[in-house]
């Protein structure tokens, strides 16, 4: 069986993750890797039998590489503009680390300027490859729930606060040169977590209707900015223009979770773990009232890679749907944009 060829840019946290979801996977190699870090090399080489000629610790020297198919972008926010741009010039396919760029300017001159039909880019969205988002879109294809009309979700995770001692909250200490917490690097809870229930809600409104996006308003904006300049916590209300609307909410300071409720004429669906789950639990509440259960023997980035292996085999220049083309990133990158600004 063929294989397609990874290489990984950037080898922080997410990329040794990435790194872990090619164990079992027959149409996915993962073939090398660039940090400026060598002993995060010399790790990677030991736990995953890289060959040492294909880890580099020149960025470059992965992107002219010709036994890689295709760069994961895993590095920094504000790292992913230019190096879309290289992987671009070196004709490598491309799955860059959510969000794709910093901002909708760097994305659009992406698209304007260097993106062409042959060049294959997806966005990292890991949850819409799992099952569960296959299932809750055949349900919502069938009417489950009647006619969409409204959304709530949310991805929040207290990084600020200890636990309670004595009903008081204690604040950990900030670090500022957290990728988390530092602008320049394109941190905040908006582009770190807010851009996932933001990427769900236009996938969800596209199932109602065909979205125009110029018609698209928000309201209820809110954010509380640290004193390092990033949000800490967020939320938006948007509405669609299609007779769909969505609250999003993102934060560091709440544990907000990781549910989504779709609300339609006939019912509720409720997802409990929407952006990372192993085993998937969707509860339908109304006139179809059920609980159906998902079980999944891989992660989730295990799935992502795996479904883009196979387009990419398939000599396809995009991923197949429920991923995202370059174009529906762009989407989403005006709407964050919107909420940050």
């Amino acid at each position: 069986m063929k294989t397609v060829n990874w290489g990984i840019l950037g080898l922080g946290n997410i990329g040794f993750k990435f790194s872990d979801s090619f164990k079992n996977l027959k149409n996915a190699k993962l073939k090398g890797a660039s940090s400026r870090n060598k002993e995060k090399l010399l790790r990677l080489a030991k736990q995953y039998t890289v060959e040492k000629e294909f880890l580099f610790e020149d960025y470059h020297d992965l992107l002219k590489c010709k036994d890689i198919d295709i760069i994961y972008i895993a590095l920094p926010n504000s790292l992913h503009h230019y190096w879309i741009k290289e992987c671009i010039k070196n004709k490598k396919k491309i799955l860059v680390e959510k969000p794709s760029t910093m901002n909708f300017s760097e994305l659009k001159d992406v698209v304007e300027n260097y993106f062409n039909e042959n060049v294959f880019f997806t966005e990292a969205f890991m949850y819409r490859y799992h099952p569960q988002i296959a299932r809750l879109i055949e349900l919502l294809n069938s009417k489950v729930i009647g006619t969409p009309i409204s959304m709530e979700s949310v991805f929040g995770i207290d990084l600020i606060n200890k636990k309670k001692f004595f009903f008081f909250n204690k604040k950990k200490k900030i670090n500022e040169e957290s990728r988390l917490f530092k602008k320049s690097l394109g941190g905040g809870a908006i582009l770190d977590l807010g851009s996932y229930p933001v990427s769900f809600s236009t996938l969800i409104a596209s199932l109602v209707s065909e979205i125009d996006y110029d018609k698209i308003k928000f309201s209820n904006k809110k954010k509380e900015i640290c004193f390092t300049g990033v949000e800490i916590d967020a939320s938006l209300e948007i509405d669609f223009g299609n007779n769909f609307k969505s609250s999003v909410a993102a934060s560091f300071n709440k544990n907000l979770g990781k549910y989504s409720k779709i609300t339609g004429t006939k019912g509720e669906i409720f997802i409990s773990n929407t952006w990372d789950p192993q085993s998937s639990q969707i509860d339908i509440t109304g006139e179809n009232e059920q609980r159906i259960l998902i079980e999944s023997f891989e992660n989730v980035y295990t799935h992502q890679i795996a479904k883009i292996s196979n387009n990419i085999l398939e000599n396809k220049n995009y991923v197949d749907f429920p991923g995202l083309t370059i174009f529906d990133s762009l989407e989403n990158m005006k709407i964050l944009d919107s909420w940050k600004n």
